[in-house]
C-alpha cells in the first residue's frame, strides 16, 4: 500500500456545508413566506406559463405516496434524515472534489429543508408552478431545486471522471 491510501483529503467540508445551511434558510424563508401570504391553494399569475401556489405536498416527489394513510411522512422523514447523515459522511470524505462536492451540499440543503417541513408540518410547502397550455409540471420549491441540481452535478461529474483516462497502479 501507498502513502497516498492513508492521507486525508484535501480540503475542507465547512465550504460545503455552509452552501448547504444557505439552501436551506433559503428554502425555509420562503416556504414561510408561502404560508404566511397564502391559504392552501391560493395562487398568484406571474407570467403566463408560471404561477405561485400554496401546495401541500404529503408524498415524495411528483406527490408519490400522497394518500398512502400518513406512515409516509415519517418514512420519508426517515430516508431523508439518513441521507444527510451519509452526505455529511462522504463530504468529509472528499471535500477537494469540487464538482461532486457542490452536488452533495446541494442534495443535503434541499433533503433537510423538506424534513424540516415534514417534522413541523406533516407535509412538504410547495409553491413553483411551471405551467404551459393547460398542462402543469408538478408544483415544487428550493429544497427540490436544489436536490435536482445537485442530481445534475452528480451525473455530470460522474461523466466527467468516467472521461478521464485511468492512471495505471
Amino acid at each position: 500500500m501507498t502513502d497516498a491510501a492513508f492521507t486525508k483529503p484535501s480540503g475542507s467540508m465547512l465550504p460545503w456545508l455552509g452552501l448547504a445551511l444557505l439552501l436551506l434558510i433559503a428554502d425555509q424563508v420562503t416556504k414561510l413566506m408561502i404560508l404566511d401570504a397564502y391559504k392552501l391553494g391560493d395562487a398568484t399569475y406571474i407570467t403566463s406559463f408560471f404561477n405561485i401556489v400554496r401546495v401541500h405536498n404529503s408524498g415524495a416527489a411528483f406527490s408519490f405516496l400522497a394518500n398512502a394513510g400518513g406512515w409516509q411522512r415519517w418514512f420519508f422523514t426517515g430516508i431523508g434524515v439518513a441521507a444527510a447523515v451519509f452526505i455529511v459522511w462522504m463530504l468529509k470524505s472528499h471535500p477537494g472534489q469540487k464538482l461532486f462536492s457542490l452536488a452533495l451540499a446541494c442534495i443535503l440543503g434541499g433533503a433537510i429543508g423538506n424534513v424540516v417541513d415534514r417534522s413541523l408540518y406533516g407535509y412538504v410547502v410547495d409553491f413553483l408552478d411551471f405551467h404551459y397550455a393547460g398542462w402543469h409540471f408538478p408544483a415544487f420549491n428550493v429544497a427540490d431545486s436544489a436536490i435536482s441540481i445537485g442530481a445534475v452535478c452528480l451525473i455530470v461529474d460522474e461523466l466527467l471522471r468516467m472521461r478521464k483516462p485511468h492512471q495505471g497502479a
